[in-house]
């Protein structure tokens, strides 16, 4: 039976190599980002805004973005939208993240391209875990794709 009152040995999350873009306008957000997730596995890079985001994304490649919505100029959606509509980010993971948790802005991130979603405050401990995931889950549809192919 576990004893959930023990004490237990802090472990990162992100143990592997991995590399994520945070795009947010808020400059605490992006903080916390680089703060919480950063492992010494983890290369976390930051940007303010969705132009600058694509500008980055544009020069170098990630295994994964979070992305907040509401941002000015270019929304978080619309971002979404860009990247889904080029090639090279066919696959990549793609979490918006946003102080929004109705369905139309659940519904238009999804249909935007959005891989997850997650509702702000943000459980970076929990963040971290799904960002596992879904590069564990995305590994192993790449895989099985080539295999399939």
């Amino acid at each position: 039976m576990l004893d959930y009152h023990s004490e237990r040995r802090f472990t990162f999350v992100l143990d592997e190599a991995v590399s994520i873009l945070a795009v947010d306008d808020d400059a605490i957000q992006r903080e916390f980002c680089a703060v919480y997730l950063a492992t010494p596995a983890t290369e976390i890079t930051t940007a303010a805004s969705a132009e600058e985001g694509l500008a980055i994304l544009a020069e170098r490649n990630f295994d994964m973005a979070l992305v907040d919505v509401d941002m000015p100029g270019i929304s978080g959606i619309e971002m979404v939208r860009r990247l889904r509509t080029d090639p090279r980010f066919d696959d990549m993971p793609i979490m918006v993240i946003t102080g929004r948790e109705d369905m139309d802005s659940i519904d238009r991130a999804y249909d935007a391209g959005a891989t997850a979603f997650m509702s702000k405050p943000v459980n970076w401990r929990l963040l971290s875990h799904q960002i596992k995931f879904l590069l564990r889950a995305h590994a192993a549809l790449r895989h099985r794709t080539r295999a399939d192919g």
